[in-house]
């Protein structure tokens, strides 16, 4: 069974914490009563430790479960939004607040809203993070077909479509020399970019009902996204949290130096 970080720090912080306490409550005591000196206040190395990182690991661990956790973007599925190698910073508690490790929410706060960026755990392996736009909230009937994107009947409006090219540093191999086209989306009041090659139809085309407690998710490169067209609806118990910044952005080495123009822009 693979062992999430979440757990490891849940982990780290009970192993020193307890190993502080411990000492705290008898071990301490002992030791003054055995010592010459009334006043040494001297610990083992491992209490030492301990109580040095118990602090520092629960920081951490609150931080990262309540407030906001760092991403990688693996692939160019949400292209132009999101390029292959952007760090970004989800908002955890976008959607209510959960238990570190067991995912179970405890407090409600938000729901996801139609064009927000989300970060959940593929319904058809849990272990695995992906990301997407929301496109249809529960209750919505999603229609797919040549390019055009219907909700509820409304066609979604595309505007000032154009040859995509990137700023040259980062551009995908995927992307070129294929007629790829960037539009600006008015997802129903959220405007946003996407990518759309011409001719191509092999995503899968149709009409879905989002069922209650669900919801329909694609990538904003639309030709190039393994989303809810394929797979069906996500869960909202399978939500993580909410996009809302790029720290970074950086595909290595074999690519090229670090993207300034992208760090702290805003994930729309």
């Amino acid at each position: 069974m693979e062992m999430s970080f979440a757990l490891i720090l849940v982990i780290l912080a009970a192993v020193t914490g307890v190993i502080w306490l411990i000492d705290a409550l008898f071990l301490a005591k002992r030791r003054r009563v055995a010592s010459s000196d009334p006043d040494s206040s001297r610990q083992p190395v491992l209490v030492e430790y301990a109580r040095s990182f118990f602090p520092v690991i629960v920081a951490v661990l609150i931080f990262r479960s309540f407030i906001a956790e760092p991403f990688r973007i693996p692939s160019g599925s949400m292209m132009p939004t999101l390029d292959v190698g952007d760090f970004i910073l989800v908002n955890k508690f976008a959607y209510g607040l959960r238990w570190p490790v067991l995912d179970s929410k405890f407090l409600d706060i938000g729901e996801p809203r139609r064009g927000d960026v989300v970060v959940f755990r593929y319904p058809r392996d849990p272990s695995q993070n992906w990301i997407k736009r929301v496109i249809g909230l529960p209750g919505d009937v999603i229609s797919f077909h040549d390019h055009t994107l219907m909700i509820n009947g409304t066609v979604v409006p595309k505007q000032n479509t154009r040859p995509y090219a990137d700023d040259g540093s980062k551009e995908s191999p995927e992307m070129a020399n294929v007629g790829t086209r960037v539009s600006q989306e008015d997802l129903l009041g959220v405007e946003h970019a996407i990518l759309t090659i011409p001719g191509m139809s092999r995503s899968p085309q149709g009409t879905w009902t989002v069922p209650q407690g669900q919801y329909f998710v694609m990538g904003d490169n639309r030709d190039n996204s393994m989303d809810s067209r394929y797979w069906g609806f996500l869960p909202e118990k399978n939500l993580v949290g909410k996009a809302f910044l790029i720290w970074l952005s950086w595909r290595g080495f074999d690519h090229g130096i670090i993207a300034f123009n992208r760090i702290g822009t805003v994930v729309k």
